[in-house]
């Protein structure tokens, strides 16, 4: 899953790193490298943040039917 920002994130991170292949700027290449791993972080924080919402989901259904 991930979120959308994450996503938006590893997306200009790709852009920006193509356009500092196509300048030979290093530091456009690493600010979007930069970007892309930022990205790829929110994404995976958002899948925990899912999963742990899920679970607590889990036991309040649990605890309601006991």
């Amino acid at each position: 899953m991930g979120s959308a920002e994450g996503k938006f994130d590893e997306a200009k991170g790709r852009a920006k790193e193509a356009a500092g292949d196509l300048t030979d700027d290093d530091s456009l290449k690493a600010e979007g490298k930069a970007d892309e791993l930022g990205g790829k972080a929110k994404g995976r924080i958002g899948d925990i943040k899912d999963k742990v919402e899920d679970a607590v989901d889990a036991v309040k259904d649990k605890l309601k039917r006991d």
